[in-house]
């Protein structure tokens, strides 16, 4: 994959400077608590769920899980509920015929690090509606009256469907032409700012990478249809029929009755020790609308990792897709990178769980890896969750591989597939972020 010729000079080190300078002013420090210990939340172990007392934010309950022919066909788990459709919006504005991306650092308890850079709104339907009792959300007016401007995207779009059940959120881009003052805590970037920043460990947050990922990209003559591999028809249709097929229940279970988790003092885990834990945390916070809570989060048992591996079909780039179901999907299944997973809970699952071309995106030599960056997964509800993120090229003469659960698409069928709705998940569009941050900077023609 060619790297765009840079049209404007990046001052990385100014932009780091400006993340630094705000961590004394904006931070959240989160303390590990008991579940039991958390205010304002029913967490009585012998309970179906872990609810908010307000009815509202979200909840962590169980489910039972049944995937006829998966390598693991039945399993059951913690998942956090969340059914309000959130808001993650970004303002944009030319300046002298460039645009530029009003964004925000944001702590979250969650986020390794600390600070990230957000949309300029990131919020729950809780959140913007008041029900936490804080500030109002800067510039969600924008948004919530988008009439007023020029939309360039709007679609809702899922969460991380292993964690989440059926979450998802509005994931909006809308230009404006009069002035908008940057408040404390937000500064206007270009895309060319945001490509460079991409390259930092755990520092654009996983809705920042959400939504740059559906904005409108200009058709190029090389990315026709008639170039890729198979045509977007064909790719529907194996999607469509392999929801059909899955069989794929997933039932609600009682906390306290799922098989393999165990409740003590600190949480709920798994009895291997893998996956993740349920925790609690007391969180105080500065430069958010609220500025103390307590709350239950989701903490990996280690790094993960998302990957594409990449070729050129007849000079046509294109990434290996799976389609991966999981039990938070609103429909089934959705296309997934070449590897989604985190390493180290293979240890303790059956061989043939293994993702099939995990070694080979570990094992690639360097010279062929044009992508490589651990970025944080959401901070508001993962406790230090992060993935390296690598994209591997091939090279156009080497072996193409193929698995029939694996199809290669181009980015072009992926971001055409992202204006809708339950077909492309979270940690794709993660991916396409950094794809599009090696190639020519956004064209905003296609606006």
């Amino acid at each position: 994959m060619s790297v765009g010729v840079e049209t404007e000079r990046v001052d990385l080190a100014e932009l780091l400077c400006w993340v630094d300078d705000a961590r004394d002013r904006m931070y959240t420090r989160a303390e590990r608590v008991p579940l039991d210990a958390l205010a304002d939340w029913d967490t009585d172990a012998a309970a179906a769920t872990i609810r908010h007392r307000s009815g509202r934010f979200f909840s962590i309950q169980g489910v039972d899980v049944r995937l006829p022919g998966h390598a693991i066909p039945h399993w059951q788990q913690p998942i956090i509920h969340q059914p309000e459709i959130g808001m993650l919006g970004i303002l944009v504005k030319r300046f002298n015929g460039v645009p530029h991306c009003l964004m925000q650092l944001k702590p979250e308890p969650g986020n390794w690090g600390g600070l990230q850079i957000s949309p300029t709104v990131q919020a729950t339907r809780s959140n913007y509606t008041g029900v936490h009792r804080g500030a109002p959300v800067p510039y969600l007016d924008h948004f919530r009256g988008a009439a007023r401007h020029r939309v360039v995207t709007d679609v809702e779009q899922s969460e991380h469907g292993s964690w989440f059940l059926r979450k998802r959120n509005r994931n909006m881009v809308v230009e404006v032409t009069k002035d908008v003052e940057a408040v404390p805590g937000f500064r206007w970037l270009t895309f060319t700012e945001l490509r460079q920043l991409l390259r930092v460990d755990d520092l654009v947050n996983m809705d920042t990478r959400s939504v740059l990922s559906c904005l409108p990209r200009q058709a190029r003559a090389a990315a026709t249809e008639e170039a890729s591999l198979h045509t977007t028809g064909d790719i529907l249709g194996w999607i469509s029929g392999f929801r059909a097929r899955s069989g794929m229940r997933v039932e609600r279970q009682p906390l306290h009755l799922l098989a393999g988790w165990r409740r003590n003092a600190e949480g709920i885990s798994h009895e291997s020790g893998r996956f993740f834990d349920v925790i609690g945390v007391r969180v105080e916070a500065a430069g958010r609308e609220v500025g103390r809570w307590s709350q239950p989060m989701i903490a990996p048992s280690g790094i993960g990792v998302v990957a594409f591996l990449m070729t050129r079909i007849d000079g046509v780039p294109h990434v290996l897709v799976q389609l991966r179901a999981e039990p938070g999907c609103a429909d089934v299944a959705e296309l997934a990178p070449t590897v989604q997973c985190t390493p180290g809970n293979y240890e303790v699952l059956p061989a043939a769980a293994r993702p099939p071309f995990l070694d080979a995106v570990l094992r690639a030599d360097p010279r062929s890896i044009r992508f490589d960056t651990t970025l944080s997964d959401e901070g508001g509800r993962f406790h230090h969750s992060r993935s390296r993120h690598l994209i591997v090229e091939l090279h156009e003469r080497d072996e193409r591989p193929e698995h029939p659960d694996y199809r290669w698409l181009t980015p072009r069928q992926l971001h055409g597939l992202l204006g809708h709705s339950n077909y492309v998940n979270m940690q794709t569009r993660s991916l396409l972020a950094c794809l599009h941050s090696l190639t020519q900077p956004v064209e905003t023609a296609a606006w």
